[in-house]
């Protein structure tokens, strides 16, 4: 399996785990109790974890760190604009993965607002050439 970036989901009991591969095809989903954790992610190559920062993210970070993996904390302010459905841990932590993939996530809004901009860039610059060209 060959996984470079990693999201998860913390609850109290069961961790939902999403992974994807370079090219962000999706190799891995998988839902884990809280003794799995650490055993799965010794086995798994050392990789780009992300998580949302709340209580038990610091000691997850921690443990997982010592298997050789880059963990990031990120606000959830930041990982909720790459939700992309219901709240659910599931879609959490495929929208963390996303989140930590990006390379400037701090400045990332939401997607619509992204698109709106590139839009609008791309309407003044293609008017540009026009008068230039004309």
């Amino acid at each position: 399996m060959n996984v470079t970036a990693v999201g998860i989901d913390l609850a109290k009991n069961v961790l939902q785990v999403h992974g994807v591969d370079g090219r962000g095809k999706v190799v891995l989903r998988r839902q884990l109790r809280r003794d799995q954790v650490t055993s799965f992610f010794a086995q798994l190559p050392p990789c780009l974890i992300g998580m949302e920062a709340r209580a038990s993210a610091h000691h997850w970070g921690r443990t997982l760190e010592r298997f050789g993996h880059t963990v990031r904390l990120m606000a959830p302010q930041f990982v909720k604009p790459y939700v992309k459905a219901n709240k659910t841990d599931v879609v959490d932590a495929e929208a963390v993965c996303e989140a930590v993939s990006r390379p400037n996530r701090r400045r990332q809004q939401g997607a619509v607002v992204g698109a709106l901009n590139d839009r609008e860039r791309a309407m003044k610059l293609s008017l540009g050439r026009f008068v230039i060209n004309a």
